[in-house]
Formats: structure tokens, C-alpha cells, sequence
């Protein structure tokens, strides 16, 4: 990849650096070379970012010419958001805390250079929020009051801003990044496209076990995409990327879901989508879907308020299934058996949610697990209850006490009415990546939910498909991304006769006018 910095003037940045070009803002901005350019990474190191600005203009049309440029545009309003600051502060708090816990004074400003800063003690703290602030010079400002100290602002600044006596180690840092020692300069060098995998190593019930992330890795990359793993850290530089594929459990109130929101606003391909992520998250929404679209569940209510709990033994049965309406990998999910058990329950998850879904107990040996893709069924899987439990998952047991069996079919040995109730629901959330999990009882299929970011395991949900199932979902990466960046023309409607249609000829049928709307 072919790298620029944008300067004011050249004496702005007067460092040679071998296969970095510096380029004044005026070039970047007006010559049509610059415009032409592909695979490029752009470093803004304008005198300001202020709204429509040169500097603004450098990042928004490096964005346009298919660039890479850093700062993002985002970025520039990233930083201006307090709301965004404050959540940043709290994600970083122990961080901050720990880094800042020697100084004396009530308010503290830390200068990053690159990630970097000159004191050796800040460089992890600097380090995280220029990932999550990508822009070569930052200022931040953090305030110390009651509750310990917090981040106040930070912004991006111009080399002209940094102190003379800053300039030596400036220098040294600039020169070590732009030569690859310690960035990712250099390593879009043969791919295509640039894939972003989420994924945290160290999540308990992850989607996807290291192995399968490995797999996921090779198969993007025999497709000519760059792949990097990333972390929550990674927020700010999303823009880098041309898609993102998240490998985390997902939740609304998580930091999964602001990253697929943040890659969706900047254009890129997502898997998950935030608007899976939303609706498949939430089990009182997904008993709606598919009771509005009359696709068979379990028999359910939804409890709002402890009023109903009378009727619910009448209407469902003992036992039954209750749900906390966020919950994943079977937590939230408990079986009552009596009515002290049902009232005590119901009452501990109002607690955490203002509604509960209730369910009728389908007892099954074990679960259908569908994987649809693009609306297709790719992969399906029998998933058998844990050993003496009424749950795939048993998380009172540790060990492999703690999961069923897993039995991995080929598509075409699942029956047909299985497979056309799981993409009847699926189709219903989007056309994303989705697990349906389906109960099989006297020759029917009752959903019992759609997953959003399903298992894929190696050794596991790869058994029949092995490699194939890995690019099967790497292909649709690239075709997405083709589509995002190589739209088909739109088709013109044919236009209509100036003249009214002749009539028939003797012994032909009548023509039909064909009335063509757009």
C-alpha cells in the first residue's frame, strides 16, 4: 500500500522516509494524479481538522478516492462528542486510574505522538486511545476530581502545535512507524480488500474456537483479502478496513454492537449487521416475529407485570421456560416446576427486565442447529441435551459435563420441513449469518430462536463441510464487497411507444401491451 502525508507545507514535515511520499495539502487536494491513486493510505497532518477545512477536506476526499486516511473523518467527530468521550473514559477507567495514579495536580495533558509518548509510563494508556482515536498527534486532557480521574477531552493536533523541545522524539517515532517496525504500515501489501475479525481469545463461551478463527483467516486470505485480528481496543480504526466479521458473543449494551454500528455508518460489509444484532438479541421480539409470520414456536406468553402469573400455569403447563430477554448460550434460561418456583423466578428476572417470556417445556433428546447464509441453509447440526440436563449447555458443570453432543449432518439428511422452517425464520431477520435453533416433534419444527453470530467451532459445526464452510462465508465477504464498490448500473426503464400499439394482423392473437413502471 502507497503512503502519503498531507502537510500544509513541506517544512511542516521535513523527514525523508523511504516509501512514504510527503505531498503539500494544496497537491492532495487539487491535483488529479492524487485523485487516481488506489490502495493508498493517507496521514493528515494538516495545521487543523476544523469543519470544512483543508484539513477536514483531506480526510473526507481521501475517504471518496477509496483511501485510507488517518485521521478518519469520524475520527475529527469522534473526538468532538463528549458523550462518546465520557464512554471512553469509563471503558479505560482502571487504565487511566493506574496510569495517572502518581500525579499530584488536579488536572494532567498527555501528548501522543503516533501512540506513543515521551514518558515510557503513559505509553500504554496513549497506546489505547490511539486505537481508539486514530490520529497521528493527539492532546488529551483528563481532569481529577472525587470519583478519581477521567478523561475531559482530546483532540487532534497539527505538527505545528507540537512543543520544539517535543520535535526529536517526534521524529524518531514517525521515522519508526512509517518504516513498519511497529504499525501496519506495509502490511496491506498483496490483498485485495482489508478484513477486520473481531475476536476475544479470552471470552468464556466465544463463537469461535482459535482453530476455526485460523480457518477463517486462510480462507480470506486464498481469496486476495489482508486479514487482521482485532480487538475492543481497535474501535477507532475501523475505517481501515473494507469489512468487518465479528467473532464475539454480541449484545445490544456491548461493545460488538457499537462496532458494528460505527462499521456500518463508515460503509463497510458487516457480519453481524447491528440490525440482527438488535432483533436476534432479544427473545421477546423474536416470539413476536414469528407469531405475527405464523411460523410454529413453543407455545408463549409475555409476562409484563406479576398479575399474570396465575394464568400462565393454565396456559402453558408445568414445567415451563423462562426467559431473560437478552440471554445467550442458554444463561437466562431457567426451567420452573412448580408455582413457588414460577413466582420466585419470575420476580428475579423483573429484576434485570420489565418483561419475561414465558414458554411451553418441548423436551427433545436434542436440538436442531440450522446455519443460514444469504438465505440459504449451509450447514446443520444436532445439538444433544448435557448429560442429566434439559439444556444443550449445563452451567452448573464444568469439564465436558458441561455440553451435549454434537452430531454434524450433511444439509440434504435434515428433513425438508426442518430446513424450510429455519430459513422461513431466518429470512425474516435479514440475510446475514444466522444459527436457528429448532425442537423436532411428531414431524413438525418449532423455532425456538434465531442466533445472530452462531457457534462455528472447528472440530464441530466444520465436520461435514471442513474448509468449504469457512469459505463459504468468505465469499460472501467478497461478493458484498464488490457489490459495495463495483454497483451494477441501474437499468433504465424501456421507454414507452410515442404510438399507440397496432392492431392485430388476421388469425394472430391480440397483442398485449406491456406497461412498464418504475
Amino acid at each position: 500500500m502507497y503512503t502519503l502525508i498531507i502537510v500544509n507545507s513541506l517544512k511542516d514535515f521535513p523527514l525523508a522516509i523511504p516509501g512514504v511520499e510527503i505531498v503539500t495539502v494544496r497537491s492532495y487536494l487539487t491535483e488529479p494524479r492524487y485523485s487516481k491513486m488506489r490502495n493508498t493510505r493517507v496521514y493528515n497532518l494538516c495545521r487543523s481538522y476544523r469543519y470544512q477545512s483543508n484539513g477536514y477536506y483531506v480526510s473526507l476526499l481521501a475517504e471518496a478516492r477509496g483511501h485510507k486516511p488517518l485521521p478518519h473523518v469520524s475520527t475529527i467527530l469522534d473526538m468532538k462528542s463528549q458523550t462518546l468521550v465520557r464512554f471512553v473514559s469509563d471503558d479505560l477507567d482502571r487504565l487511566i486510574q493506574k496510569s495517572l495514579a502518581t500525579i499530584k495536580s488536579d488536572r494532567f495533558t498527555l501528548s501522543i505522538y503516533f501512540g506513543k509518548n515521551l514518558a515510557k509510563a503513559y505509553d500504554r494508556l496513549a497506546g489505547n486511545l490511539f486505537k481508539l482515536f486514530p490520529a497521528p498527534f493527539l492532546r488529551a486532557q483528563f481532569v481529577n476530581n472525587p470519583d478519581g480521574w477521567q478523561l475531559q477531552s482530546i483532540r487532534p493536533i497539527a505538527a505545528s502545535e507540537i512543543p520544539e523541545e517535543h520535535r526529536p522524539f517526534v521524529i524518531q517515532e514517525a521515522t519508526e512507524y512509517f518504516s513498519g517496525s511497529r504499525s501496519n504500515v506495509g502490511n496491506w501489501e498483496t490483498g485485495r480488500y482489508a478484513l477486520a475479525i473481531l475476536y476475544d481469545p479470552a471470552e468464556q463461551t466465544k463463537p469461535s474456537n482459535e482453530k476455526a478463527i485460523q480457518r477463517f483467516v486462510r480462507a480470506a486470505e486464498s481469496l486476495d483479502m489482508d486479514v487482521e485480528i482485532v480487538t475492543r481496543e481497535d474501535y477507532g480504526r475501523i475505517a481501515e478496513f473494507d469489512a468487518l466479521f465479528i467473532r464475539e458473543t454480541t449484545a445490544v449494551n456491548h461493545h460488538t454492537f457499537r462496532f458494528a454500528r460505527r462499521a456500518k455508518a463508515e460503509g463497510l460489509v458487516v457480519i453481524d449487521d447491528p440490525d440482527s444484532i438488535l432483533k436476534c438479541t432479544n427473545k421477546v421480539y423474536l416470539a413476536e416475529l414469528m407469531d405475527r409470520h405464523r411460523i410454529p414456536q413453543p407455545r408463549t406468553e409475555i409476562v409484563h407485570s406479576e398479575d399474570q402469573i396465575p394464568d400462565l400455569v393454565a396456559q402453558l403447563g408445568l414445567p415451563m421456560i423462562l426467559k431473560q430477554p437478552d440471554s445467550s448460550f442458554s444463561q437466562g434460561v431457567v426451567k420452573v416446576s412448580d408455582a413457588a418456583e414460577l413466582a420466585a423466578e419470575v420476580e428475579r428476572l423483573f429484576e434485570k427486565s420489565d418483561l419475561v417470556l414465558a414458554q411451553q417445556f418441548m423436551p427433545t433428546p436434542f436440538d436442531w442447529r440450522i446455519g443460514v447464509l444469504d438465505g440459504q441453509a449451509f450447514y446443520a447440526c444436532r445439538y444433544y441435551m448435557a448429560p442429566k440436563h434439559w439444556q444443550i449447555i449445563n452451567h452448573k458443570e464444568k469439564g465436558d459435563d458441561s455440553f451435549g453432543d454434537v452430531a454434524t449432518l450433511p444439509i440434504e439428511a435434515v428433513p425438508e420441513h426442518v430446513l424450510k422452517t429455519a430459513v422461513r425464520a431466518a429470512n425474516l431477520i435479514g440475510n446475514g449469518l444466522y444459527g436457528v435453533d429448532l425442537k423436532e416433534v411428531d414431524g413438525k419444527a418449532y423455532v425456538i430462536e434465531v442466533n445472530d453470530n452462531p457457534s462455528l467451532d472447528a472440530g464441530f459445526e466444520d465436520a461435514v463441510l471442513k474448509e468449504e464452510l469457512y469459505l463459504r462465508v468468505m465469499r460472501t465477504v467478497v461478493s458484498r464487497i464488490d457489490e459495495l464498490k463495483n454497483p451494477a448500473p441501474a437499468q433504465r426503464p424501456a421507454p414507452r411507444a410515442s404510438n399507440p400499439l397496432p392492431s392485430s394482423a388476421p388469425g394472430q392473437a391480440p397483442r398485449t401491451r406491456v406497461d412498464v413502471r418504475d
